[in-house]
């Protein structure tokens, strides 16, 4: 069984994020969405609510797994017997940040591949911090996000 894990802080998670765990689902037998926990960053949503919000976002996709990790993603890809960590870029201004983070990860794991993949053009400018700028300023998140993420963002915002 090959299992890859799509680490992130989906803090919304995105149709751009779906898209690409749509595109790994036919290709590995288990997808793992780690949404990540850091404790240096500030979130919208808690750890709890991104989790399920991921979860409903994917519950279509038979093998595709969430959970929530606070470490390493490597520590947590040995831990399971992943073989893969996929990272998603959006544009080219995305790639050196991703690229370094293959390269520590590749020095502390080096059994463990990771693979960038491209977003789809036509979402390749959704991205978690301006989906909020836009819902915290009442503009249109059609098809920037699932609907239950949609609900779930104008209910944090009227609170």
């Amino acid at each position: 069984m090959i299992k890859v894990i799509y680490p992130g802080s989906f803090d919304p998670i995105t149709n751009g994020h779906v898209d690409i765990i749509q595109r790994l689902h036919p290709v590995f037998d288990e997808v793992v969405v780690l949404v990540a926990d850091s404790l240096n960053k500030k979130y919208m949503f808690s750890s709890k609510e991104r989790f399920e919000l991921c979860q409903k976002s994917l519950e279509h996709l038979p093998g595709v797994k969430v959970d929530v990790y606070d470490g390493l993603t490597v520590d947590y890809a040995k831990n399971i017997g992943a073989k893969a960590i996929v990272r998603g870029i959006r544009a080219v201004s995305d790639f050196e940040h991703e690229s370094a983070i293959a390269n520590i990860n590749k020095s502390m794991a080096p059994d463990i591949e990771t693979f960038i993949v491209l977003a789809k053009p036509e979402l390749s400018y959704v991205a978690s911090r301006l989906v909020k700028e836009i819902a915290v300023n009442g503009g249109k998140l059609t098809g920037l996000v699932p609907t239950i993420v949609e609900q779930a963002l104008k209910q944090k915002i009227n609170k």
